[in-house]
């Protein structure tokens, strides 16, 4: 993509062209061969946070009120502040390094540090990581449109509650409808910036989602009606604790953001502005994380789901409880179908990175561009059918290409120091998040390989 014409003088140019193209997917940028100002430089600090919470707020909040569930209140909420403070400390590495070098994108720096491969492992990380998102975002609208029996107890959908149980808002059908109406035409735009209105719009249907959340949760807590909230995990043997470590891929991948932070920081006409943007940004999210994981685990207590929108089909014990409930519910389900689509953007370009490294940009080929837009629309189609639930998504995809891209390749960059701007602090903070990640994410894949094997022993 963007290589040029081949030639010997070009093939340096080329290179470096290729992996900016192929890993920044999400904005325009500004490149060292370019002097002249474009539509989006200049960004404001305002705008820069918007930007970047936007990409770290998604289908990961459905899931940490269970994850407070397991691990217990106080343990939960460490462990969500933990990783914001390690997720800082990443993108302040790939930061420092890349203004260092003069580097515009994740895959440039990880092409630049490690080579051809390094740049591959990175897009196929991407691509792995954002597959993975999709079908939870699918998985969370069939669970709230169709409703969802994962548990052994079925939890109507919002059409099921309106209308009753038919063939035509049955699961496969309403994510087909939706995938035709909704995501077909959001995914066809070839600039991102034509998404901004959307954007806007689904951050505004999250906070709707926080507030009814906290505010059916307090009237309760006034009122006496809910129950102690479990403060640390119950252990009762080796199962018991490795089946904590689950919960480590879901608060991962829910605040990963990394492959957005050079699109970001590109804008910036003042770039030193970006460390306390990414303060900012993972400030307030995690003010978000917490909030929502507290209120929605002191509201629901130990019947919280994986799919917490799932649990907003009972009985909120207060006046028009179903009002909010379908509010809450159609709320965050029109923000994952909106936030859709900015996912969906990176995916297509670092696929293409990978299947068509030499070949003009996507944009520029209709044929191509369409049927890398169909197949991966199908796979997530049909993964979202057949994955039980979003808990399983976000193992998978956490305990893999997120943590790969969030806390190794960051740690891997600066161990290698290609730039010189490694610390001794740097490198001790480095070696310390590959062993944590590596130590947690195995025993994650381990203990979720033994609950699948042990469901399969008593199924």
């Amino acid at each position: 993509m963007g290589i040029g014409n081949g030639s010997a003088s070009d093939v340096q140019y080329a290179s470096h062209k290729a992996m900016q193209d192929e890993t920044v997917p999400l904005l325009p940028i500004k490149t060292e061969e370019e002097d002249t100002i474009h539509e989006f430089n200049g960004a404001s600090f305002s705008g820069a946070v918007f930007n970047l919470s936007t990409t770290i707020v998604g289908a990961g909040i459905m899931a940490l009120p269970a994850s407070i569930k397991m691990l217990g209140l106080i343990p939960g909420i460490l462990m969500i502040i933990l990783v914001a403070l390690l997720t800082e400390a990443s993108i302040d590495m790939l930061v420092r390094c890349s203004h260092q070098g003069k580097i515009t994108s994740y895959g440039w720096l990880m092409g630049d540090t490690f080579g051809l491969w390094g740049r591959i492992a990175l897009q196929a990380s991407v691509v792995i990581n954002n597959i993975g998102v999709l079908i939870v975002y699918m998985i969370i609208i069939g669970d709230v449109l169709s409703g969802t029996s994962t548990t052994g107890v079925h939890h109507s959908g919002i059409f099921e509650g309106w209308f009753g149980p038919h063939v035509w808002n049955s699961r496969p059908v309403v994510l087909l409808a939706t995938t035709l109406l909704v995501f077909a035409p959001l995914v066809s735009f070839k600039r991102l910036d034509s998404l901004r209105y959307t954007s806007a719009l689904s951050v505004a249907l999250a906070v709707v989602f926080v507030v009814i959340t906290a505010g059916v949760a307090i009237v309760r807590l006034i009122e006496g009606s809910v129950e102690i909230p479990k403060l640390f995990p119950e252990i009762d043997g080796i199962n018991s604790v490795l089946k904590l470590f689950t919960a480590v891929p879901v608060l991962v991948t829910a605040y990963i953001c990394h492959y957005n932070v050079h699109s970001i920081d590109n804008e910036l006409e003042d770039r030193t502005q970006i460390k306390p943007i990414v303060q900012t940004s993972l400030g307030l999210c995690s003010s978000v994380y917490i909030a929502t994981s507290f209120f929605a685990y002191l509201l629901f207590g130990e019947a919280t789901l994986a799919d917490v929108l799932a649990n907003f089909d009972s009985d909120l014990r207060i006046p028009f409880s179903s009002v909010f409930n379908d509010i809450v519910r159609v709320s965050y389900v029109v923000h994952v179908m909106l936030v859709f689509p900015i996912v969906f953007f990176a995916l297509r370009l670092n696929l293409d990175g990978l299947l068509f490294p030499t070949s003009r940009h996507i944009s520029r080929d209709n044929r191509r561009f369409t049927i890398i837009t169909v197949s991966l629309i199908a796979v997530i189609y049909f993964a979202a059918i057949f994955v039980p639930s979003i808990w399983d998504a976000f193992q998978f995809t956490g305990a893999t290409a997120a943590v790969l891209i969030g806390f190794i390749f960051p740690a891997m960059i600066i161990l290698r120091d290609p730039y010189g701007v490694s610390t001794k602090r740097d490198k001790v903070l480095a070696v310390t998040m590959i062993v944590l990640a590596v130590v947690s994410n195995s025993v994650a894949i381990y203990s979720d390989a033994l609950n699948i094997f042990y469901r399969k022993e008593e199924a």
